[in-house]
């Protein structure tokens, strides 16, 4: 079965659903029926067959959140293409890399991303560019502008793409080198909407929405596609001026029932002075992804929105989106907790020489389910490393309680190696992230003439007009007198802002070659 299934079913011999019901939708105002949805994909489909577009080519979407990214997607499925997702927000060479190693021939942008694109149309195997413009910004010259008004649909029958068939190249963010083209199969993208939709009990009365980019899979297989294939509502945000009152009047207006939020937007409404609960009075389901939520933020939901349940998710790219969650009955329990796995999906922690870690013990976490991408396009190497025996090794570190949850510790390759010591970042980070005057705050390594490495704390102070010479004592304090002297950090550095991915991860990287010169002498850590 393919992907298109979720369009075409509500029209052929046994119709699920009703084919007028609100399909997908930005902000909750413009929006699409299942009938326009698969009018608008079919004019679509003839646009890109007219530029010879066929099965196993590879077509670039560069749009913003709108209702025709997800059109198009659908369309360059059901062509039996291949959508390669591109990250608006990349720079030219950052592009050029993607769409050189997926050889896309065919690239739809939108018109405010022409500056991006221009170094790139003169070198790579792009053919034909569309662009889909927008009236603040002029359509370049060196691209095609079509009108799909006048395009008419293709009805022909086109044999369907078996469900093993590549689907979508989906980029990993590039947080340790370069990207890695995850190649995703209708069936992968299937069984992750099923297992999400099974695990939260979609409906068609269910109004699912997200507020991330929509070439992130935390966006559009994270409640978008499971809410379409029980022919339910998707509420997309549109790009570029996310604010929690928009955010707010989304929900509002569109009656949204659950709700993705990362980290940072979850935070941001909770500190909302002004938050009517009224407001929010149709959500029931705040799943919450990216990084681990701070127990703070569990306590607030409690205390400022407690008929809304709170999950705290996990997931990886390669390994079908959301794997886990916390179930909102257990928060206080296992707050520092990402749940169980979901439906169809199994989760292990192994141990660096390769045996299963046992309860408590930190090991790599491995997970397998029939939404595990199983493959990185154009890399066999990578691929036998990252998957085996049908598991898919993430690369985060965690461990499992003895009554069955999983706790996350960290990236394998974000540990600090301190004087024989393992330090983990996400217990740190949690200790610190409890300070009243601390908005976000991240753990790296720096290097250390005695101790290999040593830990540095990036603080993003809740109050900008904090001295930081005072909040440093105050965190010294709390570190000393929660964790191991060994866990304690050297450096305290702190900035407006912490860098962060698309997915709203923080980039660790970044900031462990911005701060890398702190580079300490032989004197004994603190604590």
């Amino acid at each position: 079965m393919d992907i298109n299934w979720i369009i075409d079913s509500p029209f052929e011999a046994l119709p699920v659903g009703d084919r007028h019901a609100t399909a997908i939708s930005v902000d909750g105002t413009e929006s699409l029926t299942y009938e326009q949805l698969r009018d608008r994909r079919n004019r679509f489909i003839r646009l890109l067959r007219d530029a010879g577009v066929g099965t196993g080519d590879r077509v670039g979407i560069m749009l913003l959140n709108s209702l025709d990214y997800v059109v198009l997607y659908f369309a360059i499925a059901r062509i039996g293409a291949i959508a390669v997702r591109l990250n608006f927000r990349l720079s030219p060479a950052e592009l050029t890399y993607i769409i050189n190693d997926s050889g896309c021939s065919v690239l739809v942008f939108h018109s405010s991303r022409a500056a991006q694109l221009d170094p790139v149309r003169t070198s790579g195997p792009v053919r034909r560019w569309f662009c889909l413009p927008d009236g603040d910004y002029p359509v370049p010259g060196w691209a095609e502008r079509p009108d799909l008004g006048s395009v008419p649909a293709d009805d022909t029958q086109m044999p369907r793409p078996a469900g093993t068939y590549p689907l979508m190249l989906m980029y990993t963010s590039g947080t340790t080198g370069q990207p890695k083209g995850s190649v995703w199969t209708h069936d992968n993208s299937l069984w992750a909407a099923t297992i999400q939709a099974a695990r939260w009990s979609y409906t068609p009365d269910t109004v699912a929405m997200t507020s991330g980019p929509l070439y992130h899979v935390g966006a559009f297989e994270c409640l978008i596609l499971p809410a379409l294939l029980v022919h339910a509502t998707g509420v997309i945000t549109s790009s570029g001026g996310l604010t929690i009152d928009r955010l707010v009047t989304a929900i509002r207006e569109a009656r949204v029932t659950d709700a993705l939020l990362y980290p940072f937007a979850l935070y941001d409404l909770l500190r909302k002075t002004d938050l009517n609960p009224r407001h929010l009075a149709s959500l029931r389901l705040v799943v919450c992804g990216g990084d681990v939520v701070q127990p703070w933020a569990m306590k607030a939901m409690d205390e400022k929105l407690p008929g809304i349940q709170l999950q705290q998710a996990y997931g990886v790219t390669e390994a079908g989106a959301i794997c886990a969650a916390l179930d909102h009955r257990d928060r206080h329990a296992h707050p520092d907790s990402v749940g169980r796995p979901f439906p169809l999906i199994q989760i292990k922690t192994m141990a660096d020489v390769g045996r299963p870690a046992g309860p408590d013990e930190v090991g790599e976490v491995w997970v397998r389910s029939p939404a595990v991408s199983g493959t990185y396009w154009n890399l066999p190497e990578e691929s036998r490393a990252t998957f085996v025996d049908g598991w898919c090794r993430t690369g985060d570190l965690g461990r499992v309680t003895p009554d069955g949850f999983l706790v996350l510790t960290g990236r394998k390759k974000d540990m600090i190696r301190s004087g024989g010591e393992n330090i983990y970042p996400a217990e740190v980070e949690a200790v610190l992230s409890e300070h009243r005057q601390v908005a976000a705050v991240a753990l790296v390594g720096v290097p250390d003439a005695k101790y290999l490495e040593v830990g540095c704390a990036v603080v993003q102070p809740s109050d900008r007009n904090v001295t930081h010479s005072e909040l440093e004592e105050s965190l010294r304090k709390l570190a000393v007198d929660r964790l191991a002297g060994y866990k304690c950090p050297r450096y305290y550095v702190f900035v407006d802002e912490l860098p962060v991915n698309a997915a709203g991860k923080i980039q660790k990287r970044i900031l462990r070659d911005r701060h890398a010169d702190l580079g300490a002498g032989p004197e004994d850590m603190t604590g």
